[in-house]
């Protein structure tokens, strides 16, 4: 099972990669559906009073070059969504496979919670997609974050099975680790129509070259900025009920609430900014943008508690299990 878990890794990989693809063949050479249509609706002519009338039908030609591009582009986009499936499909049985073959959850050390955390955002990713098909065009960045994620994950983070640490043998092992890895994976979707925003916007006032040229296709920064919130919205409560499950586990297993450990103070970083990011949300006076920089150092603080806690510190977390 071990063997097979492995095996899944480098299918999901690869399935997610080849959605990358797809998705970035419709982004490149398709546009979005309401401005194709309008790019193939016949303009209005102005007729003087007494000129004859215009014919009201013209010979179309029963194709164009650009609606017969639009519908190759469409098709890539929907190939690329039936791939993520795939993916996501193998990235379950990954998960799956190691949680037998280990005969515990499948997050007891670095490697096994980035595999959760991908596919809490991979599966909330579909859950989006199947209630607004329009924003299919972040399918492409999505993709992009759990090809770099997996990828680090398998070659550099990858950890053989063992027996969990005694600390961690407890009930309280499932409920906060879960909660962590739900929000977190919530956060890392979050992630993607936050900066995307940032780069629509930037595009709408008129900057251009790279980032900014990248938001010529996503969806409206208003419809960007609106998602970004309800994701983080929804993902906060989940963060702050495994910050303080974490801390009635602590007192259980070493004597203290709360010590100050590096994982923990990153944890309430991260909770302190995320709150930051709420509250200016919530304010008149703060500017949408703002606000979202805030989100976006909040993932930040995110990854230096996953990455850089786990690998450069010591502490009572230390459970990456990396050599």
């Amino acid at each position: 099972m071990a063997a097979l878990s492995d095996q899944l890794l480098v299918v999901a990989i690869l399935s997610y990669l080849a959605a990358m693809v797809c998705h970035a063949t419709e982004y490149a050479f398709g546009t979005r559906s309401h401005v194709g249509r309008a790019a193939t609706r016949p303009a209005r002519e102005l007729v003087a009073v007494g000129a004859p009338a215009p014919d009201l039908a013209p010979d179309i030609p029963p194709a164009s070059p650009t609606r017969s591009r639009n519908g190759r582009a469409a098709l890539a986009g929907r190939a690329a969504v039936a791939v993520t499936v795939i993916a996501v499909l193998a990235h379950l049985g990954c998960l799956v496979a190691r949680g037998v073959a280990a005969d515990r959850a499948p997050w007891g050390n670095m490697y096994e919670f980035v595999l959760a955390v991908t596919f809490v955002g991979a599966v909330g990713w579909l859950g989006l997609l199947a209630r607004r098909p329009a924003i299919r065009h972040l399918g492409l960045f999505v993709a992009l974050a759990m090809v770099l994620l997996l990828g680090v994950d398998g070659m550099v983070l990858y950890t053989p099975i063992v027996p969990l640490v005694p600390a961690l043998n407890s009930f309280w092992f499932v409920i906060h680790v879960s909660a962590a890895v739900l929000a977190s994976g919530v956060f890392l979707l979050g992630f993607v129509p936050a900066a995307m925003f940032l780069i629509r916007s930037g595009y709408d006032r008129g900057k251009r070259g790279f980032p900014y040229s990248l938001g010529r296709r996503v969806p409206a920064a208003d419809a960007l900025e609106r998602l970004a919130f309800r994701l983080h919205a929804f993902a906060f409560p989940i963060w702050t009920f495994g910050v303080s499950a974490g801390a009635i586990w602590a007192e259980a297993a070493w004597g203290r609430y709360w010590g100050w450990d590096p994982k923990e103070t990153w944890a309430f970083i991260s909770w302190v900014v995320y709150a930051g990011y709420l509250h200016a949300r919530a304010t008149p006076s703060v500017r949408r943008s703002t606000a979202t920089w805030i989100a976006v150092i909040g993932f930040l603080t995110m990854l230096m508690n996953l990455f850089g806690v786990n690998l450069f510190f010591e502490g009572l977390h230390s459970y990456a299990g990396v050599d």
